[in-house]
């Protein structure tokens, strides 16, 4: 059996050295988490009441001895920007923008330097230094503005890191490299005034050279003792990461030639039963991880949770996670935040912005919005039901509107709520008015919100974290206030937002343990479940972002990735070393956003595989169904049969029968169901938008020609008039559209020319003697279909584009904009007109002949296509190839057989037995 954990030996410490002065002793652990499971443990070691311990953090402590206080990384950049005003030339001074993407790095290593304890003139100059070596070979003449800017930059970082040291230090204020050398400055006086005080140092890992400094000398006074967690399995292993800080210290601090290292345990290498378990993608392992939990619960009911800790590789699973959890899983604690990024309120002040920065920087004398922009707002689930705007939307969409003026979006909306008129609000005034507009709004969105529905609880919390967040930009803009564009607070608000997080309240004592890798030091679990055991993700993999090189930093005693990687290592080990049970999740992807290689700890967990370790490996996959996708199929009820006979009284068009071919399942959609596709803004004119515009400018300009002869002149009149009458009919159809530039002026003119190109063939065939009179255009024919096999008559109806009569023959015209060759509109065999759906064509231009069959007066009748893409082809006629025989004239032989083919498919169609059954292509 494993020992007892690490916190129960350290309150065990406490009890028996430290029982009579619990109030002067100060317990200093890696974080502030593990503060409350030592409180507990000190409580289960104690049979009386007495005062609790001082527990803190390191951060916290290092703080309190150097009287600096913290400040977060925006505040810092705030606060150097300053600094680098007052030290630059106003001719070279640079935008808070291009100032921020250099210094941020510079502060991290200003960080570095000062947690190190190194002298900064030494490094700065010494970077300065090796600028100058590869430059070297330029001779004089070459040496740009820009290289001689460039060799400037580095000669100033021993100034700006003076110059900041010193601001920060008179404001009391620091970043935490600075307060940890001030820190070891005011030490002596600390110790001075906390003589009586006893300090305990547990659970550490690795430290910097300020903590070790601080941590040495309060124990060579006496004043403190330090508790290692390590495991001698590490610690005797000169090549093992995990012991690489505790090897350091126990072989070099003076302190343990004459004390012994305290404490070596061997938990590691007793039994413990690992699963390595692989699983395509992330989901897939929050989803086993919610599986050996059930499996957990099912095996030991009587046992509680709380010694149970899934320990997330990736933030980004937490979620996936919650949703995968048993339902039995019962109390729940989750000691990490949830990144503010994707929360709801956050992701509609990222659409405000976008919408308003894009808004500033069109060139527009007006405040002009992007019709998108505006319906991302308006379409927020945070807005919709509070803006008042559905009209407005509708409006929108209905009308095409795609730029959209302030002043029109107001007109559009003449009652406008408080919540819009916050939205819509211009941005013109800096940047502390816009956040105030900005408070204002999340005001108004959480007195929307309601305390008696759960899920509205959870979204006030998320616009609360947003709360916090514009009111902490508000506290540094007002202080800073040169710098006001509002492209500049996008970039800071998104670089706050990017470490903001959104706190869970839990029981930390009770139940399930939810947390990062950072939030398990000191820690200790029986059963573990480790997620994203990847390479790049649990270890992080190499990230080298400063100005130090890596040989340099190796000189100067600064950690480099391979320190970073040790402190990895100690963590997953740690977490493996008093636990019975472990599983660890990995993604077996290689390739794709969210993959890896398998974690090298997997890999040296067995090559260095402890004789009491069971290791075992599986890889899961979803199960793949046989079938990938079943047709959906939807049997013919009573009202659906009503309907059907509804239609058929209305009558069926040629294009309903057709989408019946195409797939009974859109035909029940849209016939029976009348589901309409929703309407939306049109932005590039569409197909059919392009194809309804050269029906109607034809219907306009052959109009005043309907039962008369047409004329030469006739048609070198409608020449002029059709310019005029595309717009026009552009205006009627696409309404406030653009169309005066981009696709749709190229759309335009497309549409001009393809009435042009039309009426120059009918000029040339009238030219050649022909003689045309229109019949009808535009015109909706019908006519009953009365058949023994139909269970009721059945009307078929239709629009049909023009009817004419050229040389004593009817012929009926069909326009298509697209292209449509001679073959789609020949038939060689009745049996398979209704089946395939390349003979739609065919059937619409019968469907038509029959339709008008009567009216014809025995004359001979043609019926076809017009396709604007295949001018040169001419009229495309209906014919039945029989053999070598060609007919293209529509006689009664064809309209029985076509009636024929009609007749079984609408007998399918009102069959009641005969469900409705999806075609897949």
């Amino acid at each position: 059996m494993t020992n007892s954990s690490f916190i129960t030996k350290i309150a065990a410490v406490i009890k028996d050295n430290y029982s009579d002065k619990l109030s002067d002793t100060v317990v200093i652990l890696p974080n502030k988490r593990a503060k409350v499971f030592l409180i507990e443990a000190i409580k289960g070691q104690l049979s009386q009441t007495a005062f609790s311990p001082e527990i803190v953090s390191i951060e916290d402590f290092i703080q309190n001895i150097s009287g600096v206080r913290s400040i977060d990384s925006i505040e810092q950049l705030f606060e150097f920007y300053e600094v680098y005003l007052s030290i630059t030339p106003s001719s070279q001074r640079q935008s808070f923008e291009l100032f921020a993407n250099w210094a941020k790095t510079l502060l991290q290593d200003f960080n570095e330097i000062d947690r190190y304890l190194l002298d900064p003139s030494h490094v700065l100059s010494y970077l300065k230094d090796i600028e100058d070596i590869k430059k070297w070979g330029i001779e004089v003449e070459n040496k740009t503005q820009l290289l001689e800017n460039y060799i400037d930059f580095w000669k100033l970082l021993p100034n700006y890191y003076q110059s900041l040291y010193d601001h920060l230090l008179a404001k009391g204020i620091g970043y935490q490299g600075l307060i940890y050398r001030e820190a070891v400055k005011n030490l002596n006086h600390f110790i001075n005034t906390v003589h009586k005080k006893q300090f305990i140092f547990a659970g550490f890992n690795a430290l910097n050279a300020a903590e070790e400094k601080i941590v040495q000398e309060l124990l060579a006074m006496g004043q403190a003792k330090i508790y290692w967690d390590a495991d001698q399995t590490f610690l005797n292993d000169p090549y093992h990461d995990a012991g690489l800080f505790l090897r350091r210290f126990k072989q070099n601090w003076k302190y343990y030639k004459t004390h012994p290292f305290e404490w070596i345990v061997n938990d590691f290498s007793a039994t413990k039963n690992i699963h390595v378990i692989g699983t395509p993608k992330s989901i897939g392992q929050a989803k086993i991880a919610g599986s050996i939990l059930e499996q957990t619960i099912l095996e030991h009911p009587e046992k509680a949770l709380d010694k149970v800790a899934v320990v997330l590789g990736e933030e980004s699973l937490l979620v996936p996670l919650l949703y995968s959890l048993p339902a039995s899983t019962g109390a729940l604690n989750i000691t990490m935040g949830y990144s503010a990024k994707n929360n709801p309120a956050q992701i509609l002040l990222a659409k405000l912005f976008k919408m308003h920065t894009n808004s500033l920087s069109r060139n527009n004398k007006g405040y002009v919005f992007y019709y998108k922009e505006v319906l991302d707002v308006l379409t927020h689930p945070l807005v919709e039901p509070y803006a008042e705007a559905r009209e407005l939307v509708q409006l929108i969409n209905v009308n095409n509107y795609t730029f959209i003026t302030y002043q029109k979006l107001l007109d559009l909306n003449p009652k406008p709520s408080e919540l819009f008129l916050l939205l819509f609000k211009k941005w013109e005034t800096g940047a502390v008015p816009v956040l105030e507009t900005i408070i204002n709004l999340l005001q108004t969105l959480k007195n929307n919100l309601s305390n008696d529905n759960e899920e509205e609880k959870i979204t006030k919390a998320f616009v609360f974290a947003i709360f916090k967040v514009i009111n902490k930009l508000i506290t540094y803009y007002s202080k800073h206030q040169h710098i006001d564009k509002i492209e500049t607070l996008y970039a800071i608000y998104k670089q706050v937002i990017d470490v903001a997080e959104v706190s869970f309240e839990g029981e930390p004592l009770n139940g399930l343990q939810i947390m990062g890798v950072l939030e398990s030091r000191v820690l200790d679990f029986d059963t573990v479940i480790v997620t994203s055991m990847n390479e790049g993700k649990f270890p992080a993999g190499k990230s080298s972002n400063s100005f130090i090189p890596y040989d340099v930093k190796r000189e100067l005693g600064l950690p480099t990735f391979k320190e970073k990687d040790a402190i990895y290592t100690y963590h997953f080990y740690h977490l493996l070393q008093r636990a019975t049970t472990v599983y660890l999740l990995y993604n077996t992807e290689s390739e794709g956003l969210d993959a890896g290689e398998k974690s090298r700890f997997i890999t040296q967990l067995d090559v260095e595989r402890q004789p009491n370790h069971n290791l075992t490996h599986e890889i899961y996959n979803a199960v793949l169904p046989d079938t990938a996708y079943i047709p959906m199929e939807v049997p013919k009820s009573t009202a659906v049969m009503l309907r059907l006979k509804e239609i058929a009284e209305q009558g069926f068009s040629p294009s309903a029968l057709t989408k019946y071919i195409r797939n009974p399942i859109d035909f029940y959609f849209q016939k029976i169901l009348r589901i309409r596709e929703v309407e939306e803004v049109e932005e590039s004119i569409a197909l059919n938008t392009l194809g309804t515009i050269i029906h109607e400018t034809l219907k306009t300009l052959y109009e005043p020609f309907i039962g008369r002869l047409i004329s030469e002149l006739d048609l070198q009149q409608c020449f002029k008039l059709v310019d005029d009458e595309v717009l026009k009919q552009f205006k009627l159809v696409f309404k406030e559209g653009e169309i005066k530039k981009g696709r749709n002026l190229l759309a335009f003119e497309v549409a001009k020319r393809n009435v042009s190109n039309f009426l120059k063939v009918e000029l040339e065939n009238i030219k050649a003697g022909d003689e045309i009179q229109i019949i009808a255009l535009e015109q909706t024919y019908e006519r009953l279909l009365e058949h023994p096999k139909l269970p009721f008559p059945v009307l078929i109806k239709g629009n049909v584009d023009r009817i004419e009569k050229r040389n004593g023959t009817i012929r009926i015209i069909d326009y298509k904009t697209g292209k449509v060759e001679k073959a789609t509109v020949t038939l060689r065999s009745w049996e398979d007109l209704t089946i395939d759906i390349k003979n739609e064509k065919i059937i619409q231009v019968l469907a038509y002949a029959y339709m008008f069959e009567k009216e014809a007066k025995g004359l001979p009748i043609e019926a076809g296509i017009i396709s604007f893409k295949n001018l040169k082809e001419g009229f495309l006629p209906f014919n039945f190839k029989s053999g070598k025989e060609e007919t293209k004239n529509i006689e009664e032989e064809i309209l029985t057989n076509y009636l024929e083919q009609i007749v079984l498919l609408l007998t399918e169609i009102l069959d009641e037995t005969i469900p409705f059954t999806e075609k897949i292509n």
